[in-house]
């Protein structure tokens, strides 16, 4: 029997994807004052890992965050 892989954020996926994964992934980017205001948009073909270096956020915090999302539907 195959289990199914279960989706994930990871630090090399590019910020479309993550939006694409998570109808509220730009919400936690945004709660991280990341892509919330015209001064400090972020690309959708940059990855988290170089949004987090640009902007000194810690990529771990925010890859747990964003995978809380994932978390909190399987509830």
């Amino acid at each position: 029997m195959e289990t199914a892989v279960k989706p994930k954020f990871y630090k090399e996926m590019t910020v479309g994807e993550a939006m694409q994964l998570h109808p509220e992934a730009g919400l936690v980017f945004s709660s991280y004052h990341l892509g919330g205001c015209s001064h400090c948009s972020i690309n959708e073909i940059e990855t988290i890992e170089q949004v987090c270096q640009g902007y000194g956020v810690e990529v771990e915090i925010l890859l747990e965050s964003l995978n809380n999302l994932l978390e909190d539907e399987e509830d």
